[in-house]
């Protein structure tokens, strides 16, 4: 497949690219689009042999349901039925945005959006590209991130074109994501919600708005056999680079002596290292290749860096990353999250 590649400035959109890559969508194509989350890959959320396209270019497991897009709230009643007063609230407290709410489905929804559940996942995106092509195709779309499955998430064009370069039909290049994990994903069908996914919008946000926000267990164990995921990220490895990634949990003096003695010791064994540090840490490892995911006392620029960091190293050829691990709170939750899959929940705990 060749692989068209368009490049669209978010605050200068060229609309008449828009309107031939929401073409190609309409006409049951693939396309690559940016969202304040991860890049996404994008099919026709209602033409069920578009949507199984995406599982293919992705070699992404069929049982690993997909997040829909919409571009007006109204859009959620073709989707969705049995809404709740209180997740009305919440689309209008947090859309578009980086939330994702999962609900009953209505008979539009094909079997392959949802892995055969009953429920579907729909959000509303902040990215003006991204709303811009949904608006035009007049249409939901079904949009995982778009990389190969398992492989880091996707935060700029780059990543994009290095993982799906000529396994989609078009490609929009437009800059670095923002928030740079994906989208928190909140199931609507129990009470209080429950969520399935951290991410962009934190817990401790919606609980401030809710009162109350539950933690699926999944979110805290790693043995996983049998699960039925509701919601992407749920299951299966992800978000891995290629070397073996190893996180460090504890007290930040400790985990900068222990992942320095670490380091030590792979080196002796001829392996290159790499360190994913924090700007506070940054100065303290010697010998090893390190990457400063951000400040300690912002965690949003530690999101906005761990897959790119990931992909970096791959770049660099490293054979083992040590990872400090970050606070838990807000999005470090979601950070965690992806680090703690990334490396198969390898965790050394100090």
């Amino acid at each position: 497949m060749k692989t068209e590649i368009l490049k669209i400035d978010e605050n200068n959109i060229d609309f008449e690219k828009i309107k031939y890559a929401a073409k190609v969508l309409k006409e049951g194509g693939l396309v690559v689009f940016p969202t304040e989350t991860v890049y996404g890959l994008g099919a026709d959320a209602l033409n069920g042999k578009a949507v199984l396209k995406i599982f293919e270019a992705k070699g992404r497991p069929s049982d690993n349901p997909l997040i829909v897009h919409i571009a007006c709230k109204e859009e959620i009643y073709n989707l969705m039925v049995d809404i709740p007063c209180d997740a009305l609230k919440l689309m209008d407290k947090f859309w578009p945005g980086p939330l994702t709410l999962v609900g009953k489905k209505t008979s539009n929804v094909p079997d392959s959006v949802t892995a055969g559940l009953g429920t579907v996942a729909v959000r509303m995106p902040k990215n003006k590209i991204a709303l811009s092509l949904i608006e035009e195709a007049k249409l939901p779309v079904a949009a995982p991130s778009a990389n190969l499955s398992g492989r880091p998430s996707p935060t700029t064009a780059k990543h994009v074109i290095d993982d799906l370069n000529g396994r989609v039909d078009v490609i929009i290049e437009a800059g670095n994501s923002d928030i740079g994990v994906e989208s928190t994903v909140l199931d609507i069908t129990l009470w209080p919600p429950v969520i399935l996914r951290p991410g962009g919008v934190s817990k401790e946000q919606l609980e401030e708005f809710l009162g109350k926000v539950d933690v699926d267990p999944s979110l805290t164990e790693k043995d996983l056999d049998g699960l039925i995921p509701k919601s992407p990220g749920m299951k299966y490895k992800h978000y891995s680079p290629k070397a073996e990634l190893i996180v460090v949990e504890g007290e930040v003096s400790d985990v900068v002596g222990k992942i320095n003695a670490i380091a030590g010791e792979y080196k002796e064994k001829g392996l290159s290292v790499g360190v994913l540090s924090t700007e506070q840490t940054k100065n303290l490892y010697n010998g090893a290749v390190v990457i400063s995911l951000g400040d300690r006392l912002e965690p949003e620029t530690i999101a906005s860096n761990l897959f790119k960091a990931l992909r970096d190293f791959d770049d660099l050829g490293v054979q083992i990353i040590l990872a400090e691990a970050i606070d838990d709170k807000g999005i470090g939750f979601a950070v965690m999250n992806r680090m703690r899959k990334a490396a198969g929940y390898k965790i050394i705990h100090i």
